[in-house]
């Protein structure tokens, strides 16, 4: 425990820890004058959003183990289910009711709102939040720029400022199909942290399946056609920041996504080489 507390104390004295740590102070400021100032009480599902992931870790601390990590990682496993659920939920509601080309339509994605996804988006947005702090509060990154923190940081800065300016919420909401794959990143994490390290168990074979499937479809090439559409439309974006704060968005994640696929091909590897080692 006196190791874990050192290791947070010298990631908190970082250049990386003060500069997040900043930003996320000026956000919530931002919100709360809001909320309070301008009255966009609209705005309120994003501060359930942070409190309620906030009880969530409270309750895992309390029920399943006081580990920082496995308490992060098991909150993140929920916001990955729910969201995805929510996510789904909103899109074959619109299915249901509109022709396929018509929902994805650049007036559509751009100035109107799908029921619940203005929701969906601010409570999402309250959970990275959260997640920003509690990873800040307990080292819980490395490196001189943690890709985790960058992560949270570009999303929060583009999801907020669409939420303020009620535009692109349709875009976001699809942006967010990707956390059916976090859910698979994250239940690997929680198996492995368990001890469940067995290359050979069938288990483990389907978890890395839907694991790499979902990488592919619902992060990679989700957000790789995201990226098209909005090129392919910006002659149809009006003068303002939508269009280059969204290009910017993308790219990020795009890069990130780049960044996360050789990470898991790399893990992949190492699982499969420490398998056939154990069998020789």
């Amino acid at each position: 425990m006196a190791g874990d507390h050192r290791r947070v104390q010298k990631k908190n004295g970082t250049g990386a820890f003060f500069f997040f740590m900043a930003t996320l102070i000026m956000w919530a400021v931002s919100v709360f004058f809001e909320i309070l100032f301008n009255k966009r009480t609209e705005l309120l599902p994003l501060i359930f959003g942070f409190s309620f992931y906030q009880f969530s870790n409270w309750a895992c601390r309390k029920c399943i183990s006081r580990d920082p990590l496995l308490v992060n990682t098991c909150v993140s496993l929920l916001h990955s289910s729910l969201t995805s659920a929510s996510v789904v939920f909103i899109l074959v509601k619109q299915l249901a009711s509109n022709d396929v080309n018509q929902l994805f339509e650049h007036s559509q994605l751009v100035n109107t709102t799908w029921p619940w996804a203005y929701s969906a988006l601010c409570i999402s947005c309250g959970y990275f939040a959260y997640d920003q702090l509690d990873m800040l509060l307990y080292g819980l990154y490395s490196g001189w720029i943690p890709s985790v923190l960058l992560h949270h940081f570009i999303l929060l800065g583009c999801f907020t400022l669409a939420l303020y300016r009620n535009v692109t919420i349709n875009y976001l909401i699809l942006t967010l199909i990707c956390e059916l794959h976090s859910i698979f990143l994250h239940v690997r994490k929680v198996r492995r942290m368990a001890g469940l390290r067995d290359g050979k168990s069938k288990l483990v074979k389907i978890e890395w399946f839907l694991n790499m499937s979902t990488f592919v479809l619902a992060r990679l090439l989700s957000h790789v056609l995201i990226t098209v559409k909005l090129i392919k439309d910006a002659s149809k974006f009006e003068k303002g920041i939508e269009l280059p704060l969204a290009l910017f968005g993308m790219a990020g994640m795009n890069l990130l996504n780049v960044f996360l696929g050789m990470d898991l091909f790399n893990a992949f590897r190492r699982e499969r080489k420490r398998h056939n080692v154990h069998e020789s």
